[in-house]
């Protein structure tokens, strides 16, 4: 069977949290287990969404003086979607 995982990017970082990896990466590693456990038996697909760390990286960008203008949001999408995809790795492993 395939299963389709979606993993939101709030389940890794709260609103009012401290910006921690380690509270992320902490958070990945039930889940990865959980991941780990379905793929023994079945095809999965794993989504994840991304919201609160590219709106803290579009704020930092924004208030950084050593840049001329912010970075675009869609580069800073692809950042947080690899950095975030390198811990699920990281975590399964």
């Amino acid at each position: 069977m395939r299963i389709v995982v979606a993993l939101g990017g709030n389940a890794l970082l709260r609103r009012g949290e401290p910006v921690e990896p380690e509270i992320q990466r902490r958070r990945l590693r039930p889940v990865a287990w959980a991941i780990a456990a379905l793929a023994a038996d079945h095809e999965v697909l794993l989504v994840h969404g991304n919201g609160p760390q590219v709106g803290l990286l579009a704020m930092e960008s924004g208030a950084d003086p050593a840049v001329s203008r912010p970075y675009p949001l869609g580069d800073l999408v692809a950042e947080t979607q690899g950095l975030i995809g390198s811990w699920i790795q990281q975590a399964l492993l």
